[in-house]
């Protein structure tokens, strides 16, 4: 990114460098062919840093940084910031009737997590080595074919695996979410009851070919084990946008140059 190519962002006077924008602009998603989006809104961010910095400090607040985890601290800025909205919000506390309207829009939502019997075999490779990871696929698309769809031979194929599940059949019993690396279970959630992946899933470990052997959907929770859990996101809805109403106000106020609040 060639920070010539954007005038400067100034905020009532004070100038935001570009290299600060370029290093922010990394934790910015933009399309590869249009860096510009990702510079954009690095700008943006650094400015509603900026419009709430000034404003902490004009009210003479102090940072007083907390304790995130072991041994990491919030910055002094991080604290300044956290300390003003803590005086600028006023967040009604969420009400029962409010969490009971919007478990009635659909309870649906609001389900226990699904279980997944799976069986896999495995041809183990180092994905990074482009030979080893050619040599294991063509090994996995291979059994693939013998098995031509066949469930019930899935057991005797797995013999071949080299996972240690291969002495129970490939078996790896009950699965839920997150108990699989993301590719086996992106795989595996497309899969019917009692399929077998169409081609072998390479992940970290190597190439597997896949068995659902029965799904369990999740349950409909009850409302009062759901209550915490909508209270609070109503809880982070209400804070969001009162932060946004608050930054739209400081930004009113300013001077703003070189960037703008508008959406992105």
């Amino acid at each position: 990114m060639n920070a010539a190519l954007f005038p400067d962002v100034v905020v009532n006077g004070e100038t935001i460098p570009s290299a600060a924008i370029a290093a922010e602009a990394q934790n910015h998603n933009a399309p590869k062919d249009k860096p510009g989006i990702a510079w954009r809104k690095a700008a943006q961010a650094l400015v509603i840093r900026s419009l709430l910095l000034q404003e902490a400090r004009a009210r003479g607040l102090t940072p007083d940084p907390l304790e995130l985890a072991p041994n990491r601290f919030e910055t002094e800025e991080e604290a300044l910031i956290r300390a003003l909205l803590d005086a600028a919000l006023s967040i009604a506390p969420v009400t029962d009737e409010a969490v009971r309207t919007e478990w009635a829009k659909d309870p649906d939502r609001y389900r226990s997590a699904p279980l997944w019997d799976v069986s896999h075999i495995l041809c183990a490779c180092d994905p990074r080595d482009a030979a080893e990871r050619e040599m294991a696929e063509a090994r996995a698309t291979a059994l693939l074919a013998r098995l031509d769809g066949d469930a019930k031979g899935f057991a005797a194929a797995a013999r071949e695996s080299d996972c240690g599940s291969k002495a129970s059949g490939g078996h790896l019993g009950q699965l839920g979410p997150g108990d699989t690396v993301p590719e086996f279970e992106a795989a595996l959630r497309k899969l019917t009851e009692g399929s077998i992946s169409a081609a072998p899933v390479l992940s970290r470990h190597g190439w597997h070919i896949i068995r659902l052997n029965a799904t369990a959907p999740g349950q409909v929770l009850p409302f009062d084990t759901v209550r915490p859990k909508i209270a609070q996101a109503l809880e982070k809805a209400a804070w969001a946008k009162a932060s946004r109403h608050f930054v739209e106000t400081l930004a009113q106020g300013a001077t703003i140059t070189g960037a703008s609040l508008a959406p992105i």
